[in-house]
Order: structure tokens, then sequence, then C-alpha cells
């Protein structure tokens, strides 16, 4: 398995405790999340209808505000992994650093890979693939840049897996143009990762496809039930997207006082330049605080937002000592 934050077992083996004594700030996953409230008896044990499949199309279609095609994976993780079978193996490019998965997914299926450092460079790509908002560093990009970038590629696929909290920068609206595909994440901002749920938003050709490749039924009932209400929920969202927005002035200002130096990030998460990011990992650590470090960037410490003011005071004492 690649290098990838949520790795608690790790920090458990390392530093001791249980699961729940731990806050997991090494993922960008919303800690304060969606109430699910009660799941019907039928989401559990009945197979999804196409209806109710639809209806989570729909219900995307209306958050992502987009009229194109939508189908909807167990996670966006599935879609990764289904990225190379939507055609054959040829010349990939993806705009680096950032996410592991997808150059390790297509180098498995024959793909020849090669991680570029500016998106001009990502022209005569058979598949070209940008992060929007990047991961980890939280680099944008305006759609004008990426739409230009459409005639100059076979496919262009974009993942805006933490684009909930900067809607402006989404091309869900442009998706049914050929060539372009989205790849959305429902965990992460609605904080129910578990769930495993996401969407692939594209061309009708594309997404007719991946449907097929998905099978009958690419999510759970739960997911379903639990997608629909979260999605239609524009007052949750609002209200969580202003906390977010005042809670990374407040995580900013505690690293600020460490000496810790901004890189970037998203409202989801903070990436921050250390002296050293093991050495703060594992004083985080200490406390049961699992931080995310980077192998290729020694200075490199990202941490996801806290959720209640018990972890905010967790955090603050652990950084004090």
């Amino acid at each position: 398995m690649r290098e990838h934050g949520g790795n608690l077992d790790l920090a458990q083996q390392r530093f001791g405790g249980r699961a729940e004594d731990w806050i997991d700030l090494s993922t960008g996953i919303n800690r304060v999340p969606y109430p699910v409230g009660e799941v019907s008896a039928r989401a559990w044990t009945a197979l999804p209808s196409r209806a109710e499949i639809e209806a989570l199309h729909r219900a995307a279609q209306q958050a992502y505000r987009t009229d194109a095609p939508v189908v909807a994976v167990s996670g966006a993780q599935a879609a990764i992994q289904l990225l190379p079978q939507l055609a054959g193996p040829g010349r990939a490019r993806i705009l680096a650093p950032t996410y592991n998965e997808y150059a390790g997914v297509l180098c498995a299926a024959g793909w020849d890979v090669q991680e570029v450092a500016e998106p001009d460079a990502l022209a005569g790509a058979d598949l070209a693939i940008v992060v929007n908002p990047n991961n980890p560093d939280g680099r944008c990009h305006p759609r004008k840049d990426l739409l230009a970038l459409l005639p100059r590629v076979g496919r262009l696929v974009v993942d805006e897996s933490f684009a909930d909290l900067i809607p402006q920068l989404s091309l869900a609206p442009e998706a049914d143009r050929p060539g372009l595909l989205i790849l959305r994440s429902f965990g992460k901002f609605y904080g129910l990762a578990g769930l495993r749920l996401g969407f692939a938003i594209g061309h009708a050709a594309d997404i007719d496809r991946f449907a097929a490749m998905s099978g009958p039924w690419p999510v759970s009932g739960a997911a379903i039930e639990i997608g629909c209400r979260a999605l239609r929920d524009e007052a949750w969202a609002e209200a969580t997207s202003a906390r977010l927005a005042r809670d990374c002035v407040r995580l900013d200002a505690m690293a600020h006082a460490q000496g810790w130096r901004l890189i970037g990030g998203t409202p989801l998460f903070r990436l921050y330049e250390t002296p050293n990011a093991r050495a703060s990992q594992d004083e985080l650590a200490r406390s049961h605080i699992w931080s995310r470090v980077f192998v290729q960037e020694p200075t490199w410490l990202r941490l996801g937002l806290p959720g209640s003011e018990a972890e905010w005071t967790r955090l603050a004492e652990a950084l004090a000592r």
C-alpha cells in the first residue's frame, strides 16, 4: 500500500493507544461530520434499485451544479482504479507532486507515466491528470486554464476531491464536454469517508463506460440514502464552509506560533514547512495526535483541522509542550 494519511495502525504500533484515543489529523476529512440521522431498514436489507441510484445522481448534479451525466462509485479511489480501463495504455502525464495513487494505478496498468511540474507540460498526453485544488499543497488552477488544455490532450481528468469549499474552481458545470472527466469525493467534506461514496462526472460516453465497469450496485443502500440527504442539505454545507474558514485561521495562528510557515492547503487541511517534519510528527504523536509527513519533502507537515473544542485544546497543549 502506498503512503497515505489515515494510517492510524502505524501510529498505534509506534506510540500505543487505541484508535479511539487518537485525533487523526493526517487526512483532509472533516472531523465534524454530517449528522447521519436514522437510516431506513431497507437501506441495509434490500439491493439498491435503479430509481434510488438515479435519485443519488440527481442529488449530486444539484450539489455540484451540473447537468452532465453522473455515476456514483465507492469513493473517488474507485474511479481512479477504473481510469486505466477507459482507454488502452498510452502516455499519461500527471501534474505533480500530488496524490500518489494516480501514478501507481496507471503504471500497474501498463501506461507510460510522467510527472510534470507545470500545466503546459501536460500537452500531448493521451491522459492528463490535475488535482484541483491539489493535495497536499492546495495549489489551484483557474477553470479557463484547464479548459484551454482540453484540445491539447486526449482526455483531461480533474480530481476535485477538495473542491466543495472552493466551488468557483469546479469544472463540473462544463463536464459534458468530450474528453473532460471530473472526479468528486463525498466523504471528505461531509466527514463520512467510511461511507465510501464518490462520483465521476463527464461526457455520456465516458460515464456509460464507468457505469458498465462499476456493475449494477456500485454503492450501498446506506450510501444512497445518506448521500441524497446530505447533498441536498444546503444549509449544513453553508454553515460548515463558514466554520472551516474560521478554523483555518485558528490553526494557521497556532502553527505560526511554533515558527512553522504555511506553504498552502485547503479549508480541510493545511501544509506547513517545519524544521523537521518527522520530529514534529513524533512530538504530536506522543499526545496521540497523528499528522502527515512526506518522504520526499522532509520539512512538510500536513494537518487536518480539529473538530470539537476538546480536540483543539489537546492540539494546543501538545504544541505548547
